[in-house]
C-alpha cells in the first residue's frame, strides 16, 4: 500500500477561506478541484437547466399528452436500489402531476435477468399500458423496445447508462423517445447523474409542459422537491460520481431527510436500520438504507422495496422496512460464507510469495447469483485485482450458463476489456454491459476456462506496475486543532461519495498499545502529535509496529456520556 497526498492548490484554497469558508474544508475542497465559493451553492437554482438534457421536451410532450388522453403509463424499473428509487419518483411524481394510472413492473434477477426484454413488454401490454417507460434501464435494449412497439405501446426510455456499440458505432433502440445523458447528441454536462436523477428531471420538464399548457400555474404547480430525498439515496447508493450537479440533488435530499420532510418508507427505513434521520449523512445512504433495498433486488422482490418508499401508511412502512432488513441480514450471512470460499478459491491460484494474476475469476455451483457482485468487490478489494465472480443461472431453461459480476481497480475499463474478450472469442459471451469499474456477463459453463484465460490475457497486455500498486490518496496531516468533535460533525454533514472523497487523513503516529475487539477488529492506542487519541481499524487484525504511517477517517464515539474524537483507520504504510 501506498499512501499518497492529494495536492491542494493554493489560490483555490484561499479563495474559499476569503469566501468565509473554514480554513480545513477549504482545503479539502479545493483537493477535490473546487475553485470558487459559487461551485458549493447547493441551490436547487444552481442545478443544470432541464433543457439541456436532450429528449426531455420531447418526452415531456409525449407523457402530457398521454394524461390528457387518460392513458394507463407503466414504468420498468431495475432491480438495485437507483432503479427501486427512480421508479417510486416517477410514480410519486406523476401522480402529483395528474396521471391517473401509473402502475410499475419491476423484473427478477433472477428469472427475467436485467433491462426490458420482450417478456416483460408482453407483460406491460397484458396488464392494459399504452405508455412503457423504463428508468434506470433500457438504453440497449433493443427486442424489449422493439416488441413493446410492435405490441402498439409508446415507449419512453429514461436511462444514465452508456449505450450499446456495433461495429464502432453507437447504436440505440427505436423508441418514441430516449431520454439518457449518455446518448450521441446530449450536450447536459452532468454525465454521471443517475437514473432517479434522469426521471427526476423528466418530471421537471413534465411540469414545466403542464405549465406552459395552462393546466396549472407557476403558484399553482406541485411542488417536486419532496421527491429530493429517494433522488439523493438513489444516486448515492448507486456510486455514481458526485459531481457539482449530483452534489446538489444529494445536499438538498438530505436537508429535507435531517428535517423529517421525507416520505413515510424512508423514515421507517431509517428506523429499522437504526440510524437518525435527524443527522443524516451520505454514509447513512450508501451503508445503511441503499442495501437494504438492494438486497430484496439480491435475494427477494424488489417489489418489496419499491412498495415501501411508496407507501404513506406509517405502519405498512415498518413492517415492509422491517422485512427488508430481515433479507439485508440474509444477504449478509450468505455473502459472508461466500466471500471466505471465494477468496479461498482466489487465493490458491498464487503462491505465498508471489503477485496475485493479472485478473481473477472465481465460481463455485453454491455460489448465490444475488451476492456475485459482493463478493467480486471484496475480492477486489482485498487483492487489488480486476475480479470477476460467476454463479450458476438460477433462471428456468438456463441451468448451462453461468452469470457473473465483476469489479475493478482504477486504471482497467471493465466493459471495454468485456468488449475486447467478445471480439477475440466470438460466442463466448451470451451478453454483456456495463461500466469501467463494474460490469456483468453471463456465458455458458463450458467457456468458462477461455473467458478466464482471455480477460487475464487482456490484463496483462493493459495493467502496468503503477497501475498494480495499491494506492491511497489523502489529505495529508491532520493539524492537532482541527482533532475537535465539532469538526468531525462539520465534516459529516457534507457531501461526500464516488468522485468527491471523504476526508482521509495520513501521517506518522505512534501505537501505544492494540488489542483485537469482535476477534476481526484492531483496537488502538495512539498518539498523534505527542497527545492521546483513540483508533479502531475495522476488519483487520494483524499487529502494527510501535510507529507507522497511517491513513485514518474522522469520527466520534461516546464514552461515560462524553464524546471523544477517534481515528477510523483505512490503511497503514508498512
Amino acid at each position: 500500500m501506498k499512501i499518497l497526498v492529494r495536492e491542494i492548490p493554493p489560490r483555490s484554497a484561499w479563495a474559499l477561506e476569503q469566501a468565509g469558508i473554514h480554513p480545513l474544508l477549504a482545503q479539502l475542497y479545493a483537493a477535490r478541484g473546487v475553485q470558487s465559493v459559487q461551485e458549493l451553492d447547493d441551490g436547487l437554482a444552481r442545478l443544470i437547466a432541464p433543457t439541456e438534457m436532450r429528449g426531455l421536451s420531447a418526452a415531456a410532450a409525449l407523457l402530457a399528452d398521454a394524461m390528457a388522453a387518460d392513458k394507463k403509463l407503466c414504468i420498468v424499473a431495475d432491480y438495485d436500489c437507483d432503479g427501486a428509487t427512480a421508479c417510486a419518483v416517477g410514480i410519486r411524481g406523476l401522480r402529483l402531476l395528474g396521471a391517473k394510472h401509473v402502475t410499475y413492473i419491476v423484473p427478477d434477477r433472477v428469472v427475467d435477468g436485467y433491462g426490458l426484454t420482450s417478456p416483460i413488454s408482453e407483460r406491460v401490454k397484458a396488464s392494459g399500458a399504452d405508455v412503457l417507460i423504463t428508468v434506470d434501464n433500457g438504453i440497449a435494449s433493443f427486442d424489449g423496445v422493439a416488441t413493446a412497439r410492435a405490441l402498439g405501446l409508446q415507449v419512453l426510455v429514461t436511462d444514465h447508462h452508456l449505450p450499446a456499440s456495433r461495429d464502432g458505432q453507437i447504436v440505440l433502440p427505436e423508441a418514441d423517445v430516449i431520454v439518457n445523458p449518455n446518448q450521441p447528441g446530449c450536450t447536459f454536462a452532468s454525465k454521471s447523474i443517475a437514473g432517479v436523477g434522469v426521471m427526476f428531471y423528466v418530471l421537471l420538464a413534465l411540469r414545466a409542459e403542464l405549465r406552459q399548457r395552462g393546466v396549472f400555474n407557476a403558484a399553482t404547480q406541485p411542488k417536486l422537491d419532496a421527491l429530493l430525498p429517494l433522488v439523493a439515496l438513489g444516486t448515492v447508493a448507486d456510486v455514481v460520481k458526485l459531481d457539482a450537479n449530483n452534489r446538489r440533488l444529494v445536499a438538498q435530499g438530505l436537508k429535507r431527510v435531517r428535517a423529517l420532510m421525507l416520505p413515510t418508507g424512508l423514515a421507517s427505513l431509517f428506523i429499522a436500520a437504526g440510524r437518525d434521520a435527524t443527522s443524516a449523512t451520505t454514509f447513512d445512504f450508501g451503508f445503511a438504507l441503499g442495501p437494504r433495498i438492494n438486497a430484496a433486488g439480491r435475494l427477494s422482490d424488489m417489489t418489496l422495496g419499491i412498495e415501501c418508499l411508496l407507501t404513506d401508511d406509517a405502519a405498512r412502512g415498518l413492517e415492509l422496512a422491517k422485512a427488508l432488513d430481515g433479507i439485508n441480514r440474509e444477504r449478509r450471512e450468505i455473502e459472508g460464507s461466500m466471500r471466505e470460499q471465494a477468496l479461498a478459491v482466489a487465493e490458491a491460484l498464487f503462491n505465498d510469495n508471489e503477485e496475485p494474476p493479472a485478473a481473477i475469476c472465481v465460481f463455485d455451483a453454491d455460489f448465490h447469483e444475488g451476492v456475485v457482485g459482493i463478493v467480486a468487490s471484496r475480492i477486489k478489494d482485498k487483492l487489488h485485482r480486476p475480479t470477476f465472480v460467476f454463479a450458476a443461472s438460477g433462471a428456468p431453461g438456463h441451468a448451462h450458463e453461468l452469470k457473473g459480476s465483476g469489479r475493478s481497480i482504477p486504471g482497467f475499463h471493465l466493459r471495454d476489456a468485456l468488449d475486447l474478450v467478445a471480439k477475440r472469442h466470438p460466442g463466448v459471451l451470451l451478453r454483456f454491459g456495463g461500466h469501467a469499474m463494474a460490469a456483468g456477463c453471463t456465458l455458458a459453463k463450458e467457456n468458462l476456462a477461455t473467458f478466464e484465460q482471455s480477460l487475464s490475457q487482456v490484463a496483462q497486455e493493459w495493467l502496468d506496475a503503477a497501475t498494480l500498486l495499491r494506492r491511497l490518496d489523502t489529505d495529508g496531516p491532520l493539524k492537532p486543532e482541527y482533532r475537535r468533535v465539532e469538526l468531525v460533525d462539520v465534516l459529516h454533514k457534507e457531501v461526500w461519495g464516488q468522485g468527491f472523497a471523504p476526508p482521509t487523513f495520513s501521517e506518522e503516529v505512534e501505537v501505544v498499545s492494540q488489542r483485537l475487539v469482535g476477534e476481526k477488529h484492531l483496537a488502538l492506542k495512539l498518539k498523534h502529535q505527542g497527545q492521546p487519541v483513540d483508533g479502531i481499524w475495522f476488519g483487520h487484525t494483524e499487529p502494527l509496529p510501535a510507529r507507522v504511517k497511517l491513513a485514518f477517517r474522522l469520527d466520534a464515539d461516546a464514552w461515560n456520556g462524553m464524546r471523544r474524537v477517534r481515528f477510523l483507520v483505512e490503511a497503514a504504510e508498512l
